[in-house]
């Protein structure tokens, strides 16, 4: 009896004293989809990207998205060169990347289906400008499973994008950007 006391214990003084390890909820994908729309006088222009990592922290209201620049397909093969090349540069920045965080996270119930409204604050990185942004959109989470959406615009002169005069009116400085992403539970140590 004496030594199951003991034991019973050192167990307890362990548990006490050992150090702090939290399990956080992070949702991950590796299959967002970005879609980017450009409406002009001449032409309309789309994209997308299904190949768009991202991350969500429940417990903290970190947020990443990265997407390679050369994973966006247009309508057609000419559009996509000169994207790649003459734009955005994507030999020189192949990728563009967000990180920032939730909010208002305690209005956010990771654990509910729902709908959810989510603020988003953070540094958007394109063509190697760092500009801050702050949006708004939706996480629905459905059995379990979260999904973010998110519509918001950007100019392209923001991030060092010129428009050459000679199509001016083929490409709009306003590029309206829908994010969908349907994250799943992934298990990490903080």
């Amino acid at each position: 009896m004496k030594q199951l006391f003991v034991i019973f214990s050192l167990m307890a003084c362990s548990a006490f004293f050992a150090p702090q390890i939290t399990q956080a909820q992070v949702y991950k994908t590796k299959t967002g989809i970005i879609a980017f729309y450009s409406e002009s006088p001449l032409e309309n222009i789309t994209a997308v990207n299904s190949t768009v990592r991202a991350a969500v922290n429940a417990g903290t209201g970190d947020v990443q998205f990265s997407a390679l620049m050369k994973a966006f397909e247009f309508e057609k093969a000419l559009m996509q060169e000169h994207f790649n090349e003459n734009y955005v540069e994507s030999d020189k920045f192949p990728k563009s990347t967000f990180k920032g965080s939730i909010t208002n996270l305690s209005d956010i119930n990771f654990s509910q289906d729902g709908s959810y409204d989510a603020n988003v604050s953070g540094s958007l990185t394109l063509h190697g400008v760092t500009q801050a942004i702050s949006t708004s959109g939706k996480i629905i989470i459905t059995n379990g499973q979260p999904q973010v959406e998110c519509t918001f615009t950007i100019l392209l002169s923001d991030y060092g994008i010129s428009i050459p005069a000679v199509v001016k009116n083929n490409i709009s400085n306003i590029i309206g950007i829908s994010i969908i992403a349907p994250l799943q539970l992934q298990q990490a140590i903080e």
